[in-house]
């Protein structure tokens, strides 16, 4: 059986030849754990379920059934690269679902930030107890739970969101390979495991995903904005040498327009606001000093490249006050 609890004596995974021995010990462990059987996996494409994922793979190959959910709250070319990688250059027994507009259905006019992710999260939990209950021979239930995971829920600061949730009619043993590692581990094992910088280091991203970055009652066209505009930052964060080195950015499009000038005629538009934050444990940020050169280019493209938008703001606001999310 794995190892359930994290060795006091561990040495931190801190090199490509520490993640090459404990990825060696993690493939023995999930062949004598699973044996033939079969494992199902929900792949979000985040750094945690990739990982898992891919070790998986290297043990097992097709005997991991990998669900991705595409609730529409995704990144602009995430659920595309996870197809990618996983499908065509891995080689994963994948099954795509496209749910865009049984979240966005269910999302409509819904203004409270904390029902939304309720929808969010028992929707994901519903499309991916459908998707089981079309598969047989499933007898366990990948996890991409981390050490982090297991401290907060047994000291109680959080329900440990990755456990239970399933239906009772779904019972399945659970596989867990990187439940004792840390986060900075994770990475150094993904990329031993060959997957790309974008997904090993793929910024903190919410739960709910854009869900709470387009504020207010969600809409197709402003969700869109949101996509495209934090594309566009993204892009031009990485050309300026920034990424790698702001901790988390991304855009916000809130839930009212304000008058300005489009074609020679008045517009009424929404604003998007820029977020850039630098910080250690989340508890505290920092608002990382971007070059005004560089926030001019970003409001020229978004406001001649994303429709709908004539304003954009740089939020200047630490933690605390402000958190680092705006629901």
């Amino acid at each position: 059986m794995p190892i359930l609890t994290r060795p006091e004596n561990m040495q931190r995974i801190t090199s490509p030849e520490l993640a090459e021995a404990f990825i060696e010990e993690q493939l023995a462990d999930i062949k004598a754990q699973v044996g033939d059987k079969k494992v199902l996996l929900a792949l979000s494409g985040g750094v945690d379920s990739s990982v898992v994922a891919a070790l998986l793979i290297r043990a097992i190959g097709r005997q991991l059934v990998c669900v991705h959910v595409n609730h529409g709250l995704l990144r602009k070319g995430e659920p595309e690269q996870v197809i990618r990688v996983f499908k065509d250059e891995l080689g994963a027994n994948l099954i795509y679902v496209d749910a865009v507009d049984r979240f966005l259905d269910k999302l409509a006019g819904v203004c409270d930030p904390e029902t939304k992710r309720k929808i969010i999260g028992n929707e994901f939990i519903e499309v991916f107890a459908d998707e089981a209950r079309k598969l047989e021979d499933i007898s366990f239930l990948a996890q991409g739970t981390i050490w982090p995971d297991i401290l907060e829920s047994e000291a109680g600061i959080k329900a440990h969101h990755n456990a239970g949730g399933l239906p009772e009619d779904l019972k399945f043993e659970l596989v867990e390979p990187v439940r004792i590692l840390f986060k900075d581990e994770v990475r150094v094992v993904g990329k031993a495991l060959g997957l790309p910088d974008n997904m090993v280091y793929r910024q903190p991203f919410p739960g709910p995903g854009l869900g709470v970055r387009c504020l207010g009652a969600i809409t197709r066209d402003r969700l869109e904005a949101v996509r495209e505009s934090d594309a566009i930052l993204r892009e031009e964060f990485a050309a300026a040498g920034l990424q790698g080195k702001v901790w988390q950015y991304f855009t916000i499009v809130p839930d009212f327009k304000s008058v300005g000038i489009r074609d020679g005629r008045r517009s009424d538009e929404w604003p998007v606001i820029l977020r850039a934050v630098n910080t250690r444990d989340a508890m505290t940020a920092t608002v990382e000093d971007v070059p005004f050169a560089l926030l001019k280019k970003i409001t020229a493209r978004i406001t001649s490249e994303v429709k709908g938008v004539n304003r954009v703001l740089y939020d200047l606001t630490p933690k605390p006050t402000g958190t680092i999310e705006w629901e």
